[in-house]
């Protein structure tokens, strides 16, 4: 591809409302355009990175044994009613109505529709296991699309959907899937953890992320360096500490602790550390109260605590609630003395340990020296409801946990008969009986890839694109191509035998200075460059530079195709 028979549009400056950098980078080097808030046009160079990793995932879901096929965007609401999910999933799902005022949604996935497909063309266990998968457009109304495609409203996903006879089938087949997608990161060059993940809105048993590590990640992972654990941190056990509680040493005492009404200000205003300190959380669930304790350097993990029988519709209570139910103020709030209609729910941390400071449930003051047992009942419900930090014990027992960063680029479900039950995907077994099928989906962020790779491959003069992501492999530069015959007649003849031997090479044949030609290069994230001078072909040379190389080098002319070519298959 020559340079002028392409659309390349490139920023020297990146728009102000990009906030993260792969944000930054995609606009400046021209790989997508902003059409509307969180949907983006992929300009020629982008849909070059976009199809990259399209045919990535193709050939690996094609080699696992999935099957292609194409599913409509627009989705009937019948569908998404008959498994329940019409209300459930929220006002992420673009609901629309057609010229007869019948009920459709755009599709954020496709649980449902590929639902309808196999009960209708699935009747006997010589049928399955099935595996079918599409590459598509989803939209998802996000209420803060931000960080570019990251969290854009409109993506493109693969998503696939298996169907089985039993569980040892869906188990086989969902080894194979997380087999498959850590294929696919490796062959595009990604730095990645497969964690165990929460099944969230889309439901069944068993998860698994994939996540694309990096600072700028939203999401947190818990891993244990000295094995093969990994968790999202939402997911991840905090286990009971192994010390016994500590004999009580100290008397229940009130203290005044005017305006703090933070562990990390109470704790530092009477001097104690934080960790001697209790944080209470009120929470509102079946028409009751409930107080949460945990320590005070910990945070609240909803998605624990959601789980928890008689707070899965858990809310956060108002602050005249607390009022009310406390006496005091929030900040000041703690278990003594408190109603016995007002539950107390303990984290295990907390069920550990004595003398701590906790709120006296009067404005201004906290209790310090409390203890279970003598100034509070011994806990009577203690559940894991908090995140895990760096340091915890791993849950297999096997070191303590670091925490990473990471952007969530695929994820792998056991959904098992959530919607097979619900839409009657039935079948006949071996022996004439009718069975509801076992179900696994599988997803990947297509768009997302191209952002998380920016994000973990990137420099201060743009974008490193791993080899298999790149919009070119090789960016061939001639410095006065239009001045010089010697130079115009060498660049031509090897971009022409580098073409010949199957590598993606971008002339540069701008009538620009060197330093923009190379600027661009270097921006758009193409790996491997060569420069042909004039001063180098009076030496019989040509000059290489990897993207990621501090000095360029000199190549002799004779050997230029061979050594480009070693250079970017190495």
């Amino acid at each position: 591809m020559r340079v002028s028979q392409f659309f390349l549009s490139t920023l020297r400056e990146a728009p102000a409302e990009a906030e993260v950098v792969s944000h930054q980078l995609m606009l400046r080097a021209g790989l997508i355009k902003q059409l509307t808030r969180g949907v983006y046009t992929w300009m020629p160079l982008g849909l070059r990175v976009l199809r990259k990793v399209e045919a990535v995932v193709r050939e690996e879901m094609n080699a696992a044994g999935a099957i292609e096929l194409s599913m409509p965007a627009v989705q009937p609401a019948e569908l998404w009613r008959e498994s329940g999910r019409w209300e459930q999933y929220g006002p992420e799902l673009l609901r629309i109505k057609d010229r007869h005022q019948r009920d459709y949604c755009f599709g954020p996935t496709h649980e449902e529709v590929v639902s309808d497909i196999v009960r209708r063309e699935v009747k006997s266990y010589r049928q399955l296991p099935l595996n079918l998968y599409q590459i598509q457009a989803k939209f998802r109304d996000e209420i803060r699309p931000r960080f570019g495609v990251m969290r854009a409203r409109e993506f493109v996903m693969k998503d696939a959907y298996s169907f089985h006879a039993d569980k040892a089938s869906l188990d086989k087949t969902y080894r194979e899937m997380v087999d498959c997608y850590s294929r696919i990161f490796t062959r595009l060059g990604l730095k990645f953890r497969a964690v165990a993940a929460d099944t969230g809105t889309i439901g069944g048993t068993g998860s698994h992320e994939f996540h694309v590590l990096a600072d700028s990640g939203e999401d947190a992972i818990a891993w244990c360096p000295d094995s093969d654990y990994a968790a999202n941190v939402e997911l991840a056990e905090a286990i009971e500490p192994f010390k016994p509680r500590s004999t009580p040493a100290q008397g229940m005492k009130k203290v005044p602790t005017p305006g703090k009404t933070t562990c990390e200000a109470v704790s530092e205003f009477l001097g104690f550390p934080i960790e001697k300190s209790v944080k209470s959380i009120v929470v509102a669930a079946n028409d009751s109260l409930y107080l949460l304790l945990i320590r005070g350097d910990h945070t609240l993990n909803e998605i624990k605590t959601s789980k928890i029988r008689f707070l899965s519709k858990f809310r956060f209570a108002t602050e005249d609630e607390i009022k009310n139910a406390f006496r005091s103020r929030p900040g000041y709030i703690g278990p003594v003395g408190i109603s016995s209609m007002i539950p107390i729910i303990v984290d295990r941390t907390v069920a550990k340990m004595s003398d701590f400071v906790c709120g006296a449930n009067e404005d201004g003051h906290h209790l310090t020296g409390v203890n279970f047992g003598r100034d509070i009942k011994e806990p009577e419900h203690v559940f894991d409801i908090r995140n895990v930090v760096a340091g915890d014990a791993s849950p297999d027992g096997k070191g303590r946990l670091e925490i990473l960063r990471g952007i969530e680029v695929g994820h792998v479900f056991q959904l098992r008969a959530k919607y097979s039950r619900e839409m009657n995907l039935a079948f006949l077994d071996e022996s004439g009986k009718s069975q509801i099928m076992e179900m696994g989906c599988y997803g990947i962020g297509i768009t997302r890839i191209v952002a998380a790779a920016i994000e973990q491959n990137h420099d201060g003069r743009g974008i490193i694109f791993p080899r298999a992501l790149a919009p070119f492999e090789l960016a061939l530069t001639p410095i006065g191509m239009g001045k010089s015959a010697r130079v115009r007649e060498t660049a031509e003849r090897l971009y022409r035998e580098l073409a010949a031997a199957g590598v993606d090479v971008l002339l540069d044949d701008r009538d620009e200075r060197p330093g923009v030609m190379f600027a661009d290069m270097e921006l758009i994230g193409i790996p491997h460059r060569a420069v042909v001078g004039e001063r180098g072909l009076k030496n019989g040379q040509v000059e290489y530079q990897g993207r990621r190389d501090e000095r360029a080098e000199s190549v002799p002319l004779q050997d230029a195709i061979n050594y480009l070519k070693s250079k970017i298959c190495g």
